[in-house]
């Protein structure tokens, strides 16, 4: 294992953006009873600080109804379209979440299960059972075959099939499932459209993948993050101090003769207490949940998509994630007096049978660049396939002078092999070797044997192709000082090559299990929170050990169990995607508050000097405002209260357009458009109501 600090040059970055879709007027108002649903008490006890709004209102109706005027009948009215409005924010959030929580249902049908009693690896003749889908148990086996409904969660045990997928990733392109590997997993309500298998049941009736999707998207088993709970008691801590300091404040004003009625604490109180960041908190959190389904990303809590917003560190596999994953062949180089199309001929030959993508650019590169075609010379010959034990293929052909036999594979492999047979390597070849490994390639020798001795041909170079635009979003995550490590099971300098070419920090090379599973406790040790993603049964404990664990929908139920996201598409690049949205989210719920926080002032300057100007006259030099009376002047802060919560419903669902940057940036965004804007937007708006209320008897 070798570890090693890559420092890469920067480059200009390409913009990328996390945002979301809007909602439309139409939204707003079938969420409507729904919000009014939810001013049960029980309901609104959960909220602290809308809580209080809506006792203040009914304390406003009581004394608008004792004590019938114009102006408590109006505050009345605000103060409950001010918990309405709360209400609605996470209406309108939840509501999405029923929409895709329908469109999942669906998708469940009464499945017949073909339940195989006393089934053993390799037992033919097992007898079936056919039961409803529901009465299966954890370990249970059932057969599926083309055409028909998967009925549980499970793992393919036996047999490979092509799997229909679309009702719970929404891709229409099948995908294979078979025993044995990290593609083993299949989920309860998809179809298999080929062939036969035997899936072992992993999960109990009701706890189905689909089961916990529904209950997620429909916020029922959200539960608040600790950032949120935190902030929660701080808006209940301001709240508290806030109402005492009303309470507290009445006896002076009676002493000072000008003594306030219900209706006007009731308007200071919900003035004072910060409810516009109390009504959009929860909807901020559950619309973040919802940005991940967009995107076909399940996550299994809300404290996930928080630390994901937290992340330092990410563990990123090469293959797949940060290469195409196909390695390539890219040239041959011939050793001594072999010419290359000698050594084209034999890379070809001994790649006719060799089915795998690698194999495969071998024939057509061979075919293309030197004009190599099947010539008849492997009739007749055995053909020797990969195995992990010799890390080799090839084909042994019959010929007059003894026979021939042609080998490629790994260069220590194929080494061994010459040197069994009387041959020698040669410096040459292991320099090529070093070579092609230093620049990110994989080397494979060919070599062939006439008769009694082996020798080396030459070295074909297998490249591995670096994904367009990872150096750019590499260069993003460094500015938002977010370390990247890449995971390969190369050698150090092969591992060293890719590294510096797509632009990570670091690299594992060499990586087992217990090697990631030590990496992540040592950035852990160090107060980092760490993310990586994975699809295999040996990801399982590094899955479990990492803040954000995100398991791929193709591979095992360990990985899947052990993580806390499951990626549906199994795009391992989406965890870059899913950082980004987890800190939308922060950024979202912190630019609200400090909006809240800040344009709170202007409605000290508009309700303070109403309510005492004419005890004290002096006061009224803070009417900055020129608001008309202090009737006009408390009931247009109330109405702004209001409206301004329905005015940033759409901005705390669709998130704060997020765009890479350090945390100190950010913050100065925060201050400057949000601190500020919240500070300027209510004298402004404040102002404006003044202006029509003025004209309502009453209020004068």
């Amino acid at each position: 294992m070798s570890t090693t600090t890559v420092q890469p040059p920067a480059e200009p970055a390409a913009p990328h953006r996390v945002s979301a879709g809007g909602i439309g007027p139409g939204q707003l108002l079938a969420s409507v009873p729904e919000a009014c649903r939810k001013l049960d008490p029980r309901v609104m006890a959960k909220n602290p600080v809308m809580f209080v709004v809506e006792v203040g209102a009914v304390l406003t109706t009581l004394s608008a109804v004792k004590d019938p005027s114009v102006f408590a009948w109006v505050i009345t009215a605000w103060l409950w379209l001010t918990t309405v409005f709360a209400n609605l924010a996470e209406a309108v959030a939840e509501g999405r979440g029923k929409a895709q929580a329908d469109t999942l249902r669906r998708t469940r049908t009464d499945t017949v299960a073909r339940r195989l009693t006393d089934w053993r690896p390799g037992a033919t003749g097992v007898a079936e059972q056919e039961v409803a889908a529901a009465t299966l148990t954890l370990g249970d086996h059932v057969v599926v075959e083309a055409g028909q409904v998967v009925p549980g969660d499970g793992d393919v045990v036996e047999g490979v099939a092509s799997v229909d997928e679309s009702a719970i990733t929404g891709e229409s392109a099948p995908v294979i499932r078979e025993s044995g590997g990290d593609r083993s997993a299949v989920t309860g309500g998809t179809k298999v459209l080929s062939d036969r298998i035997v899936v072992k049941i992993t999960s109990r009736p009701g706890e189905t993948f689909i089961d916990r999707m529904i209950a997620l998207v429909e916020g029922a088993a959200r539960q608040k993050t600790p950032n949120e709970i935190a902030l929660n008691i701080l808006l209940a801590s301001l709240t508290v101090v806030f109402l005492i300091a009303v309470v507290t404040l009445q006896p002076f004003a009676i002493f000072a003769g000008a003594g306030q009625s219900i209706v006007v604490l009731a308007a200071l109180v919900v003035a004072l207490i910060p409810t516009t960041i109390g009504a959009l908190l929860s909807a901020i959190g559950i619309a973040g949940m919802d940005r991940l389904v967009q995107r076909n990303v399940l996550a299994m809590s809300g404290r996930a998509v928080e630390a994901a917003g937290d992340v330092n560190t990410l563990l990123l596999d090469k293959t797949g994630t940060i290469t195409l994953g196909n390695r390539q062949a890219a040239q041959f180089l011939p050793v001594g007096a072999v010419g290359d199309g000698e050594l084209a001929a034999a890379a070809h030959l001994s790649s006719l049978a060799d089915e795998t993508p690698e194999g495969r650019s071998i024939v057509v590169l061979a075919q293309e660049r030197y004009g190599v075609r099947g010539d008849g010379s492997a009739d007749g010959g055995e053909f020797v396939p990969f195995t992990a034990q010799t890390r080799m293929s090839g084909v042994d052909l019959p010929s007059a002078d003894g026979g021939r036999q042609v080998r490629k594979g790994a260069a220590a492999s194929v080494a061994a092999w010459v040197a069994e047979h009387g041959g020698a390597t040669g410096t040459q070849v292991t320099d090529i070797v070093a070579r092609v490994s230093a620049a990110g390639g994989t080397p494979l020798v060919v070599a062939e044997r006439r008769g009694g001795t082996a020798r080396v041909l030459g070295v074909i170079h297998l490249k591995d192709v670096v994904k367009p635009g990872m150096r750019e979003r590499f260069d993003e995550l460094r500015r938002m000082g977010i370390k990247t490590v890449m995971i390969t099971g190369d050698n150090p300098l092969t591992a060293k090559a890719i590294a510096e070419e797509a632009g990570v920090d670091d690299f594992l090379a060499e990586a087992t299990p217990e090697d990631k599973m030590a990496l992540i406790k040592k950035e852990q040790e160090g107060g980092k929170l760490v993310a990586m993603t994975g699809d295999g049964t040996n990801d399982a404990p590094a899955l479990a050990q990492a803040d954000v664990g995100v398991a791929m929908n193709t591979g095992t139920s360990a990985a899947k169990e052990a993580g806390n996201m499951v990626d549906l598409d199994s795009d391992p690049t989406k965890l870059i995607e899913i950082v980004e949205i987890g800190k939308q989210l922060l950024i979202t719920r912190g630019a609200l508050t400090t909006f809240s926080i800040a344009n709170d002032v202007a409605k000290y300057f508009a309700i303070i000097p109403a309510m005492f100007a004419s005890a004290y006259p002096g006061l009224d030099r803070l009417n900055v405002m020129g608001l008309h009376s202090p009737a006009s002047a408390i009931t247009s802060a109330i109405i702004f209260n209001a409206l301004i919560i329905v005015v940033l419903i759409p901005l705390a669902l669709r998130g704060v357009r997020y765009r890479p940057a350090s945390a100190a940036a950010l913050l100065n965004r925060n201050i400057w458009v949000y601190g500020a804007g919240g500070l300027v937007l209510p004298f402004a708006g404040i102002k404006l109501i003044d202006l029509v209320v003025q004209f309502i008897p009453g209020l004068r």
